[in-house]
């Protein structure tokens, strides 16, 4: 299973090493191309650097995490992603979180899960629908609420969804 961006390098990865991949489950991952991302990327860049990692973390973990999350939990998770180092957050703003792997989700030949909530803030439900239905062998699973970190917020449906899914995907033996 892979959350949020990390589902981004997950599909490549899938799509490039077919046979590495048996099954694929992402939960709360972008869309393949992430419209307007790397033209943000300066000023995002000069936010981390003027403000810290922490107080940006602390201006948008909400709508990652969700209206429900507890404060407490959004707390750890604020601190926990300020304490990233800067130059990681940086290098990682300006490749991986505007990766575009348009051409590689349609090659993705693995049984597929794809897991997102009804509001989430990082790609519509139809948004999402549209890149999965180009996954052949793939099903969408929409949870209710409105976090994009839904492996976070909503880790044990996920993860019975995937054991579910893979369950029904393993080959008789």
């Amino acid at each position: 299973m892979a959350a949020k961006i990390g589902g981004t390098i997950a599909r490549a990865f899938a799509a490039r090493r077919p046979e590495r991949v048996r099954t694929l489950t992402v939960a709360g991952t972008p869309t393949p191309l992430r419209a307007g991302v790397k033209e943000r990327v300066p000023a995002t860049v000069e936010a981390f650097e003027r403000r810290g990692l922490e107080q940006w973390a602390r201006e948008s973990m909400a709508g990652r995490l969700g209206s429900t999350f507890s404060r407490e939990g959004t707390e750890w998770w604020t601190q926990f992603m300020g304490r990233s180092p800067l130059s990681t957050q940086i290098g990682f703003t300006a490749t991986i979180a505007c990766a575009d792997i348009r051409d590689d989700v349609p090659k993705i030949a693995c049984p597929t899960l794809v897991i997102t909530t009804e509001g989430s803030g990082l790609a519509s439900v139809d948004e999402t629908r549209v890149w999965q239905q180009t996954i052949r062998d793939s099903e969408l699973v929409v949870l209710p609420g409105d976090s994009f970190h839904v492996a976070a917020t909503d880790a044990e449906q996920c993860a019975q969804a995937t054991l579910s899914f893979i369950r029904r995907r393993e080959p008789a033996t």
